[in-house]
């Protein structure tokens, strides 16, 4: 009789145990993300999460979509500052890295990340991923690369050939090319510019000299190629007529447009390669931006991965380990293929699913092959503010208001005084 209640006892006591073991909530992971591309992100992130879970049991990965890269920033800050319930992760600009981390809102990625998983990243991808904060050179590592995109020039390859016209290889045949092709019904080329420095960045890089170094409190807005740079964006219009006048508000139509021959080329992000693709019934080519004497430039864009501060160990652990697989060669692959953006591991490239897709979707190698001529995103403290400058200076120009030279020397002069306290002496 006694042997038989210890029995009964221990089999209450596994029982208990493991009612309890069940009883306990899973590990949450939410994830703030934004939707940037014309591309069916949400279906294909919710499959991420549900393979996820049914090999990690006991975490559950929360996609939260908050619209923009903005959307997400802005959400992530404020609910900071009201003291809300927080995410684990946020995919936000690579270059708000500056801001994030002065804001105190993201915590690095040192502790989890070594020197064998960074070196299969494309380098170009990590250039905007480390804070630099102390005079010794230490640098912290805030950034993990995810979705990431460069500037593109999308040609209507049919259209070119059947009108005589190689894809061009600098400024002048850029802009011919572009007003020979221009009809009542169709512009030669279309360029969104009213959130103009992303895109206007490869065309100070071709003409000899980015808006921005390699620290991040120095800028070169008045630099004479800058001024140049956008001097020929006015020309396009005031003297090729090649593309509309003043400023393009339209860059979540220009795909479309493109796609259906009301444009001949269009500058835009590669993640809008798959929706192209499927839409256009010609031959689509895809290039990095020529430069004004011949060559070519673009430039790093998209987001990274972040780590939000004050992420209990346990949620910070289980978000690594998603990250780990989501970033892991043969996920970063299939996001860029179901995605457009361009893939973040180099190893990637020698996968099957890659070899057969570029052979099929040859842009798409056209589209990594860009990353030789990737110049270093616009990124500086109080980048918003500096940001802010430039652009309005910018749309000045675009509205007439201004000329270029005018335009750059005040934009300049106003993000160097802003700049200036961070400048090491």
């Amino acid at each position: 009789m006694k042997m038989r209640i210890l029995l009964i006892l221990a089999l209450l006591l596994t029982t208990g145990t493991a009612a309890i073991a069940h009883a306990q909530d899973p590990v949450v992971v939410e994830i703030y993300f934004p939707i940037a591309v014309d591309s069916p992100i949400t279906e294909t992130l919710e499959g991420y999460a549900a393979t996820f879970e049914e090999a990690n049991p006991g975490v559950d990965i929360v996609f939260s979509y908050e619209g923009g890269y903005s959307d997400v920033k802005n959400k992530l800050l404020t609910t900071m500052e009201g003291g809300g319930d927080l995410p684990a992760l946020g995919i936000m600009l690579a270059t708000d890295i500056y801001d994030l981390r002065n804001a105190e809102a993201i915590v690095p990625w040192d502790a989890y990340i070594s020197d064998d998983y960074l070196a299969d990243f494309f380098p170009t991808w990590l250039e905007n991923s480390y804070y630099d904060y102390d005079l010794d050179g230490t640098a912290e590592f805030y950034g993990i690369p995810f979705q990431r995109s460069t500037v593109l020039l999308y040609y209507n390859k049919t259209m070119l050939e059947e009108n005589g016209f190689a894809a061009p290889t600098n400024w002048e045949e850029l802009a011919t090319t572009a007003q020979a092709l221009t009809t009542a019904d169709r512009w030669g080329i279309l360029n969104p510019n009213s959130w103009p420095y992303w895109v206007f960045q490869p065309f100070a890089i071709g003409a000899g000299q980015n808006i921005v170094s390699e620290s991040d409190s120095e800028v070169f807005f008045d630099a004479p190629e800058v001024v140049e740079a956008l001097q020929f964006w006015v020309d396009l219009y005031e003297v090729y007529g090649a593309t509309p006048a003043g400023v393009q508000s339209n860059w979540g139509d220009a795909p479309g447009l493109f796609a259906d021959g009301a444009a001949a080329m269009i500058l835009h992000s590669t993640g809008s390669l798959p929706s192209i693709l499927a839409k256009a019934d010609f031959e689509v080519g895809v290039m990095a931006v020529p430069g004004k004497e011949g060559g070519y430039a673009t430039v790093s864009g998209g987001g990274n991965l972040y780590l939000v501060a004050g992420t209990d160990d346990a949620t910070a652990e289980a978000a690594w380990n998603f990250v780990q697989w989501l970033t892991s060669p043969e996920m970063a692959v299939d996001w860029s293929i179901n995605s457009g953006y361009i893939t973040t591991r180099q190893s990637g490239l020698e996968l099957d699913t890659w070899t057969a897709y570029v052979a099929e979707n040859p842009q798409a190698a056209d589209a990594v092959a860009a990353l030789e001529y990737t110049g270093r995103e616009f990124s500086v403290q109080q980048l918003n503010d500096v940001r802010n400058i430039l652009h309005s200076y910018i749309l000045s120009v675009l509205n007439g208001e201004a000329t270029p030279a005018e335009a750059l020397a005040a934009a300049q002069a106003e993000a160097a005084a802003i700049l200036s306290i961070y400048v090491m002496e």
